[in-house]
């Protein structure tokens, strides 16, 4: 055994002898639905995220890596596009869709251009927050770094949007050991950390109780384009090849994400793709078109 694997297994059972900081968890009812007995929520989401100074993209246009230590201003020019023409352009084809999206922001951005942040949230979307900077993954942080993300980013998506925002997905979706607690304590009221169920639930801390509303991850342009190298037409085709079946299983409520990157697909010549199927549903009335705010509430009115 390497030193590597005598480290992950000191970490593991540090881990498993820590006390659970979940004192219990309530599932949705039994034959939970959405309004209107619909089996299927379809969320339309937008990753609106910027990094610290200094700090890259860790994916970028070009395969080749360079050398360890060199900086790399290729990354860090292809993940600012994002907040300076991308967000925009996501904007505008949501808006001739007429579908409201949740718009995962980086507190720095509210920080730095909080005119836009301001201008999303008067589009009728929600504004989530989504840590200071993308580098800022809270399960690396210490306690104090942790706490001291989630206090600057709601200061300044308050600040710039006139109102805390109601729910909170990490970078990297990816929270630190003690983080729910604290967002708890911060007056969030839901977030969306975790992968492991279809349907919403609420979790029980000692400070308070905080709905987590599970991602999915099967429409996704970074996996889809960086990772599988597909085209945005067929990020249409298998959104629309999978919701035939999902309308089918009747008796399986689920919640269906679509997410964009504003750095990714927020470019002109894939934007249309994300626009074409947020036109689509919004043709439909068999699936509930939502946000994860609208799902915390049926949740907590179901079991009220």
């Amino acid at each position: 055994m390497d030193r590597l694997d005598r480290l992950s297994n000191r970490r593991q059972k540090e881990l498993m002898q820590k006390p659970q900081m979940i004192a219990k968890t309530i599932p949705a009812p039994a034959n939970f639905r959405w309004p209107g007995g619909r089996h299927v929520a379809v969320v339309f989401n937008i990753a609106y995220e910027a990094w610290s100074e200094g700090a890259v993209s860790g994916v970028g246009p070009m395969g080749n890596p360079l050398p360890a230590g060199v900086f790399d201003d290729n990354a860090h020019s292809y993940g600012r596009y994002g907040a300076n023409a991308g967000i925009r352009r996501l904007m505008r084809v949501l808006g001739e869709a007429g579908v409201r999206a949740n718009v995962f922001t980086s507190g720095i951005l509210a920080a730095t251009d909080p005119d836009q942040v301001k201008a999303v949230a008067a589009a009728g979307h929600e504004i989530v927050a989504h840590g200071y900077a993308q580098d800022l993954i809270p399960s690396r942080l210490t306690p104090e770094a942790d706490e001291e993300s989630i206090a600057r980013t709601t200061e300044a998506l308050t600040k710039a949007i006139g109102s805390q925002p109601a729910g909170w997905i990490s970078p990297r979706a990816t929270a630190g050991e003690e983080t729910m607690r604290r967002l708890v304590k911060h007056g969030y009221r839901w977030q969306g950390d975790v992968l492991d169920a279809d349907l919403p639930y609420v979790q029980k801390f000692p400070e308070g109780d905080l709905v987590a509303i599970p991602l999915s991850i099967e429409f996704n342009d970074l996996s889809h384009s960086m990772r599988f190298g597909r085209t945005p037409q067929q990020f249409v085709e298998c959104f629309n090849q999978a919701l035939p079946h999902l309308l089918a299983a009747k008796d399986d409520t689920v919640i269906v994400d679509v997410l964009v990157h504003t750095h990714c697909y927020g470019r002109p010549a894939c934007a249309w793709a994300y626009g074409e199927i947020a036109k689509q549903c919004a043709k439909r009335d068999d699936i509930w078109i939502t946000t994860r705010g609208q799902i915390a509430k049926q949740l907590l009115t179901a079991l009220s």
